[in-house]
Formats: C-alpha cells, structure tokens, sequence
C-alpha cells in the first residue's frame, strides 16, 4: 500500500506497513484522501537525523489526527504502534513524530540517513520510501537557522494515494474538498520571514548575459548612489542626455566655431564648449556638442568617430556628463527656497497683525499654529 507524495524538491513514494500499523496507517492515508497536508511545511530538517511535516500551522506543535475529524475533540490523539523488529535502520524510515506516549496525530517525519536506533521504540514507524531518496538529500542539503527550520521553505505540494485498503467511514466524504487547496495552509503562523518554496534565484532564471547585463545595471545603480551621496551628480536616477557628444583627441588649436560648423551638417547644434582650464584657458582637448534632435547626435556619432580634424583623428562617444543638468536642479531648489520665503513672510505679516490689533496676542497666535 503505498502513497506519492509531491514536495516542492521532488516525489517520495512511501510503501505502508498497514498490516502491522493499521490505526497509523489508516490515519495518514485518510488525512491524504480530506487534502490535510497540501501546503505543509517541512518545518523542521537536521541534518543527516529527521526531516519532519505535517503541521498545518507550521510550528511543530499543531496538528489533528483523522479520528478527531470523525468522532471529536477527544480522539485527537491515537495510540502507538511500535514494533520492535520494525526499526529505524535506513534512510527513508517513514515514523509518527508524537508529542509523547500515545499521543499520535498529524505530524510525521523521514530519516534522513541509516541507523539511526536512538528513536527505535520511542514512535511508531509505519513506512519507508521506496521512490524518491535524492528529494530526501536535497531536504537533508537544506539551508537553516539555529531552530532547523529552512530558510527557504520545502512544502507538500500534492498527495496522491495509490493504493488504500481500508474502506472509507461515512463522515469522511463531508471533509474532502472539491479541490485541492493551493499554496499554504489557512492555519499556518507567520512569525519568520521565509523564501517561498517557488523563489529561484536569480542566476536561475536568466541566461549568462542576461545575468551579466542586470549586475552590470545594479552596479551602475550603485554608483550613482554614492556619487549622489557625495555630491557629484544631483540624482541617482539621472541620466546622461542622448543629444549631447562627447568629443576628445581634440587639437589644442581647435576652436567652439570650428567644431560648431563642421558638427551643424548633421542637424542644429544648440551648443558646441571646449573644455578648458580654468586658470590658463588652454584647451584640454575634449569638447561637449549639444544637438537639437537626438537623431542629429545619432548621426553626427556614425559618422564622426575617427574623422580628422586640425590634423588629428578625434575619438566620438555619447556623453555621459551630466555636468548641464545641474541647472536644473539648482532652479528647483531656489524655487523652493523662495517659497518657503514667501510663506515665512506671509505668517510673520499675519502675527504683526494680530499684534498690532491686539495688545495681548498669545492665544490667537497660538491658534495659528
């Protein structure tokens, strides 16, 4: 009798002892017919030890066994079905993680590597699995805090039962779903912040040079971050503007006309600015060329790289000053000033008026604020 079940790492297929551990046997595969454990955590993985689920609420310390579902609140718990010749002796022993001495509900665990007979005696074990041991490695590979909980969290997805002997109580149709429910279950406690089971990280989803491109941007990102921080450029999110050129290799000798005439065949030319020393006012042999259109500065790129000019091959880029928008910025912030001047002026008036008209002013000037 046998039971597959779905994980967000891959199926467990699990043989059941149903001839030696019926009650047991009965109670799992009935919570897997009502959908009990869709969504549950693995809330609990040590390493190269136990792998343990079936909680609803993620904790460790809920759960229900089927019989409450059936006869009440005072069959929550069954007894232990513990047989001595039944051991945990190979990874994949399927056992009970009861809360003590016959007190079995929900919650079950795997082993996650061979004998382990410190547990033998103490729950019951009820299967083994007979697919699915590379699932149990990724789970036993899990990444987790200090209370062995993953931090990315490792679901039930699914569970199918492929063989069932038992006949199923009348009540029991009342309790199974239309559907099977999807993601986490209704009574789970969001007390740690976790990765979904269905987060991939990053490197996972995209190709070499996607990835490549997306650090690249993130790193540019962060750039801009620190020279804002520092004062170097007015945003983070400023961007170079796309009519402007960059132009170096310059011959000292080259003028603003020269470059603004040989530049304006490809469009307006709003502005052509040797850069210079602002001591001696040599030329430092690069110049900035503001076009109209940015079709104008895309063409004028095409063409203009390595041309000659004065008797040198100048080298032509896209700009990536953003040394013009300054301005901009500068604008808006003494606008701001001159605002919130124009308010300290309009609130000193309306104080002196109130003064003026009262001798004893303190309460309405009070109530002005």
């Amino acid at each position: 009798m046998s039971v597959l079940i779905v994980t967000s790492l891959g199926d467990i297929v699990v043989d059941l002892f149903t001839d030696k551990c019926p009650l047991t046997c009965k109670n799992f595969l009935k919570l897997c017919k009502i959908k009990y454990y869709h969504g549950c955590l693995f809330h609990t993985v040590q390493k190269d030890f136990t792998a343990q689920t079936g909680d609803p609420t993620g904790t460790g310390s809920g759960g229900d066994s089927v019989y409450k579902f059936l006869y009440g609140d005072q069959a929550r718990f069954f007894g232990d079905e513990i047989h001595h010749d039944i051991k945990h002796s190979k990874t994949g022993t399927v056992a009970m993680a009861s809360a003590g001495e016959n007190l079995n509900a929900s919650q079950f665990y795997f082993t996650l590597r061979d004998d382990l007979d410190y547990l033998d005696g103490k729950h019951t074990v009820f299967g083994e699995v007979a697919e699915g041991l590379e699932t149990l490695t990724r789970i036993n590979e899990a990444y987790v805090d200090e209370k062995s909980r993953p931090y990315k969290n490792i679901r039930i997805k699914h569970t199918h039962i492929l063989d069932d002997p038992f006949d199923d109580p009348p009540q029991l149709s009342e309790l199974i779903p239309g559907a099977s429910p999807e993601g986490k279950p209704k009574d789970e406690v969001d007390d740690d912040v976790r990765l979904e089971d269905d987060w991939v990280p990053m490197d996972e989803q995209l190709g070499a040079s996607e990835l490549e491109e997306v650090l690249r941007a993130k790193d540019a990102h962060s750039r801009a971050v620190v020279l804002e921080s520092i004062g170097d450029i007015p945003d983070a999110e400023i961007k170079p503007p796309e009519n402007v050129l960059f132009v170096c290799k310059l011959n000292p000798v080259t003028e603003d006309e020269d470059l603004h005439t040989i530049f304006s065949r490809f469009g307006t030319v709003v502005s052509a600015e040797v850069i210079r020393d602002y001591k001696t006012g040599d030329s430092l042999c690069y110049a900035f060329i503001e076009f109209e259109t940015n079709e104008a500065c895309e063409q004028a790129y095409f063409k203009m790289d390595n041309a000659l000019i004065d008797d040198r091959r100048i080298h032509v880029d896209f700009s990536q000053s953003v040394a013009k928008l300054w301005s901009q910025y500068r604008r808006k912030d003494q606008q701001k000033v001159k605002e919130e001047v124009v308010l300290n002026v309009v609130l000193l008036i309306t104080l002196l008026r109130i003064v003026l008209r009262d001798p004893q002013p303190s309460c309405k000037i009070l109530n002005i604020f």
